[in-house]
């Protein structure tokens, strides 16, 4: 009896360890540029965002600036938004992986930056904002 609980709980996690075939993000690509993250995930992670920023032709950002277009552009350089002093001078080009170290802890990669977002800590939350953006503001 021992036994067969034993071989049930390996078969278990084994089952939790192991990718099944089907369920893994397919990566998002951007100018050649693949990144692994679910856009649909991401979509509900970005609602975080969206209180202060907007995606596609909404026109002007709320208090952060449109970030339809962010991939590829300079940091503080969209017209007509107001960035720090700070995020003018950081001259960071945006790519999936400086937004993923940006968003870990923003203030900590462009100390004094207006934007007061703590960050996300969970790398899977990154990665999957990060393909909605690819996405959706390309």
């Amino acid at each position: 009896m021992m036994f067969k609980g034993l071989c049930q709980a390996a078969a278990i996690a084994c089952l939790a360890i192991t990718p099944i075939s089907g369920l893994q993000a397919e990566p998002v690509s951007l100018e050649g540029v693949e990144w692994t993250g679910d856009p649909e995930k991401g979509a509900k992670v970005a609602k975080k965002c969206f209180v202060c920023h907007v995606v596609g032709s909404k026109g002007k950002g709320r208090i952060g600036p449109n970030l339809t277009g962010v991939f590829g552009r300079t940091s503080g350089t969209l017209e007509g938004y107001k960035y720090s002093k700070a995020m003018k001078a950081a001259d960071v080009v945006w790519s999936a992986a400086t937004l993923d170290e940006f968003l870990t802890k923003p203030k900590k990669f462009v100390p004094k930056t207006k934007m007061s977002f703590p960050g996300l800590k969970k790398e899977g939350q990154r990665h999957d904002l990060i393909a909605f953006l690819l996405k959706e503001t390309s």
